[in-house]
């Protein structure tokens, strides 16, 4: 009897999630517009580009050497918005990593003038 009643309640559920597995759900889609698609991209783009500078040996010191652990850094630059990420960005490429490359040739410059004027070299007469 207990049989029976245990093969049935089996056979029943069997039957319920097949009915419900076979049932087609109707698909949601939706054109997607080309400023949508290319906003998506350029989303994805800021976000390697990050992520790349993060990954450098340099940038991984200085985030070990503040306290903060890379993975938790990746998992923010992923959650950024698109303005956050521009802002970013912007102030990534406005520090050159090597330094200012400027100043260090203007050092040089003043360098190689003082030691000129002091007689020391005698670099710029041959110019």
């Amino acid at each position: 009897m207990k049989n029976t009643k245990i093969k049935e309640f089996v056979l029943g559920t069997t039957f319920a999630t097949l009915v419900a597995v076979g049932v087609p759900v109707p698909a949601q889609a939706g054109m997607i517009g080309t400023d949508q698609l290319v906003q998506q991209q350029q989303h994805a783009l800021k976000v390697s580009q990050v992520q790349q500078w993060m990954t450098r040996e340099d940038v991984r010191q200085q985030l070990q050497a503040l306290g903060v652990d890379l993975q938790q850094a990746t998992e923010r630059v992923n959650a950024l918005t698109d303005q956050e990420l521009q802002q970013l960005a912007l102030n990534m490429d406005a520090q050159p990593a090597g330094g200012d490359a400027i100043a260090i040739i203007g050092i040089v410059f003043l360098v190689l003038l003082i030691l000129e004027l002091v007689g020391v070299t005698n670099i710029f007469n041959k110019i």
